[in-house]
């Protein structure tokens, strides 16, 4: 389509009454529009004006004029291709503006400007307000944006220092990319504290539930301890009283000799030989009965393995056959 061919579709297409008419009712506006088109067809003369339905966000469908074409914004770089749709309430809303990437050349993650759909969100665009700005001022700013940040990852937004960059428009552009880039970089390294801080929960999570145990264990060991104290104190005090019914002399021979740092077996006499080996034997028998119930206690804490318990139980039980054994012996039938 040659520049005549050009602006004769334009004026075709805003001056066509059939029902497939485009959706600009203004005729002021359409002056404006075609004003506009044929400025920026004469700044770009590669892009070609042709009309079709466009949908809105919300569902609208509108027959629009669009112009497609190929920006270079630099040498080193891949042409741009642009898509520009003009508002059927241009020029008070922005035009709607869509870079065309393909599978070579496919938008590179996180512009500040151009998003996974391909729709360019500029300053420019956000801010528009007629008559200041126009779809030529709009392609002039875009090529500028994409000549230091291309969006088809063959720049790292650091070009947004440079010192041509000296408008309000321009300044404002600047910001925003730095400020976008500066935020992916924050979220970066707050993803990276986060992942470390969820590592080092789990840790204190573990600690916590190992402390809880801990306590909980030592807690069932003070309550068997305490029970332990009282069993003690009743069995003494059952001894004491049995003495003291039985020997009252001996009890007091206990009490003063314990005054004296004498021994409290002395209380306990054997009448004969065999009596005071059965003595022994049972003395022996109940302290085997402790040690047992120690045992167990390891084995439960896991102080002690299975294997030695198993061992040391075993022995234990043999030693206490053994006293069993002798008592039954001595004992009268």
């Amino acid at each position: 389509m040659n520049p005549s061919s050009s602006i004769q579709f334009i004026e075709t297409a805003l001056c066509c009454a059939t029902p497939c008419a485009l959706s600009y009712t203004d005729p002021d506006k359409k002056w404006i529009i075609r004003k506009h088109l044929l400025s920026l067809l004469q700044y770009q003369p590669t892009f070609r004006p042709s009309s079709d339905t466009f949908t809105h966000n919300d569902g609208t469908t509108v027959n629009l004029l669009n112009v497609t074409g190929g920006v270079k914004v630099s040498r080193s770089t891949p042409s741009i291709p642009f898509t520009i749709w003009v508002h059927e309430n241009y020029p008070d809303m922005a035009p709607m503006v869509f870079v065309l990437p393909d599978s070579d050349n496919p938008i590179h993650r996180n512009h500040p400007f151009v998003d996974s759909s391909g729709a360019v969100i500029t300053p420019y665009i956000i801010t528009w307000k007629y008559p200041k700005c126009n779809l030529s001022g709009l392609v002039r700013n875009t090529i500028k944006l994409f000549r230091h940040d291309h969006p088809f990852s063959f720049a790292s937004g650091s070009g947004f220092t440079d010192p041509s960059l000296v408008s309000k428009m321009e300044a404002i552009d600047r910001l925003i990319g730095m400020v976008h880039y500066d935020i992916l970089a924050l979220q970066s390294k707050n993803q990276v504290e986060i992942e470390e801080l969820s590592i080092l929960q789990e840790e204190l999570l573990r600690r916590a539930s190992f402390t809880e145990n801990l306590v909980t264990g030592l807690e069932e060991e003070r309550r068997r301890l305490k029970q332990s104290v009282e069993e003690l104190a009743e069995g003494t005090d059952r001894i004491a009283n049995w003495v003291r019914f039985n020997d009252p002399k001996s009890i007091t021979s206990v009490a003063a000799s314990n005054t004296g740092n004498g021994e409290t077996e002395e209380a306990f006499e054997a009448v004969d030989s065999e009596s005071e080996v059965v003595l022994d034997s049972l003395a022996a028998d109940l302290a085997i009965d402790d040690l047992i119930s120690a045992l167990d206690r390891a084995l439960e804490s896991r102080v002690l393995g299975s294997e030695t318990y198993v061992r040391q139980v075993r022995n234990l039980a043999r030693e206490q056959f053994d006293h069993r054994v002798q008592r039954w012996s001595l004992t009268p039938r």
